[in-house]
């Protein structure tokens, strides 16, 4: 049986009833994902007068409530999102590996190859569009895509009393980082065998390549930035810079000049994770920066995406002023609806929609046609970890081949591919004199055409 809600004060209320705003009744609600707290947090949310039965599905779990508990806290209940899969998308990729001494992506070989593309998403018209653009660059051998570079940054800020503490510092910094690379590489450092909650507090992993600082006022900010194998790589960079911080810098830094930061913090807003922030949409370096390209010829632009060279050449020059005047931090059409989708379906982090969707869209006219590429500068993918644990998510990436060492870079760049094809075909149909088939697109799936 379930346990009731603990209490905290009186007087007394019935099981499962929330206090009024302003009560001074507060109600513990269980946390853990334990089959008698799930339970429990059901029976506290039924038990609401606003509750309506019908809604009671949100219960039934279409697979075991264990599948979902890995990944979700005080679990309660489900929802479903419809998924599309589109294609087959052609594109060319390349094989990555990162160099064991310099981090530095190697391309082993090429392929090009067929995938369907899972979408996840309630948005009118987003699979019939990016399918639009799929046929448009299949006449032309497809899309082609390169991983130019791979980080993930988290961004540490130690606070002094003075700037002069805060530049020597940064220097000691400088000095130090080759041995911080090798102290975290170190089989026999200790911490790899200890344990918090279950979790070794070091990753072996992640790999530490460069540490920059940036000096403001009296703070120092530091940049580790690390390669994380096939996960995307967040909590991995997140143990192992708090054991740098902790158990590296402030072990020795003090020690050595006699200078104590005032305050640390781990995470100081400069690692650009989960929002769009100019470093690194020209630097890159939090995620993977991949280029998309492809040729279409004007024949295609008639008969798939009916419009021409000109119109489309014309919408870029209108629309790349538009995003200089609203200081925009994009220049594309619409990359986040590609990415979050291809995110919900494969147990991404959607939080990193935001860094991952910065995107800069380039087109050219050509003999015959247009050419058109796009750059994602920060993609924050992985294939192992997090909500990829999911057996839907599962699914999807298995049908992708997104599975197996290197398959963060085929994710990568199937997500990049599949972004040009929509912008190719949003583009195209603002394009069309009057936007008409744009406006008249969106008429039809939202069901008042």
């Amino acid at each position: 049986m379930s346990r009731k809600p603990k209490i905290v004060a009186t007087p007394k209320a019935p099981a499962g009833a929330a206090g009024p705003p302003g009560s001074e009744r507060r109600y513990l609600w269980p946390r853990k994902n334990t089959p008698e707290q799930i339970a429990e947090r059901q029976a506290a949310l039924r038990a609401q007068p606003y509750w309506d039965p019908t809604h009671d599905f949100i219960w039934q779990w279409p697979l075991a409530a264990e599948e979902f508990a890995r990944t979700q806290e005080a679990l309660t209940a489900h929802m479903v999102l419809p998924v599309g899969i589109v294609g087959p998308l052609r594109v060319n990729l390349g094989r990555y590996r990162v160099h064991a001494e310099t981090g530095q992506l190697i391309e082993d070989s090429r392929d090009t190859e067929d995938v369907y593309v899972p979408l996840a998403h309630t948005e009118g018209g987003l699979s019939a569009s990016m399918l639009r653009g799929i046929t448009a660059v299949f006449a032309a051998g497809g899309v082609r895509t390169f991983v130019l570079h791979d980080r993930m940054t988290r961004d540490s800020c130690f606070v002094f009393r003075t700037t002069e503490d805060a530049v020597t510092f940064s220097r000691w910094v400088a000095a130090n980082a080759p041995a911080m690379r090798a102290w975290l590489r170190d089989p026999r450092n200790p911490l790899f065998e200890q344990q918090v909650g279950g979790v070794a507090r070091l990753s072996r992993h992640a790999q530490l390549w460069e540490v920059d600082t940036h000096v403001v006022g009296s703070a120092c900010h530091i940049l580790y930035r690390y390669t994380t194998g096939d996960a995307a790589g967040l909590n991995m960079i997140t143990r192992n810079s708090h054991a740098l911080n902790h158990a590296f810098i402030l072990k020795r830094f003090p020690a050595e000049t006699g200078i104590h930061p005032v305050r640390l913090f781990l995470e100081a807003n400069m690692g650009g994770d989960k929002k769009a922030s100019a470093l690194y949409y020209i630097e890159g370096g939090h995620g993977k920066t991949v280029l998309a390209e492809a040729t279409i010829s004007g024949e295609t632009l008639r008969r798939v995406l009916r419009t021409t060279a000109a119109d489309m050449i014309a919408l870029e020059h209108a629309g790349m002023h538009g995003s200089i005047a609203s200081d925009m931090q994009s220049v594309a059409a619409t990359p986040a609806s590609a990415i979050a989708a291809i995110f919900a379906a494969t147990g991404q982090d959607l939080g990193m929609v935001g860094t991952s969707s910065m995107a800069h869209e380039v087109l050219e006219p050509v003999a015959d046609g247009v050419h058109l590429s796009i750059r994602l500068s920060s993609l924050e993918v992985g294939t192992v970890g997090g909500g990829t644990v999911l057996p839907y998510a599962r699914a999807y990436l298995s049908l992708m081949r997104c599975t197996g060492p290197g398959s963060a870079y085929r994710l990568a760049q199937i997500v990049a591919a599949a972004t040009l094809c929509l912008d190719l075909s949003t583009s195209a149909a603002m394009a069309s004199a009057g936007s008409e088939n744009f406006a008249t697109a969106h008429l039809k799936q939202s069901g008042r055409a």
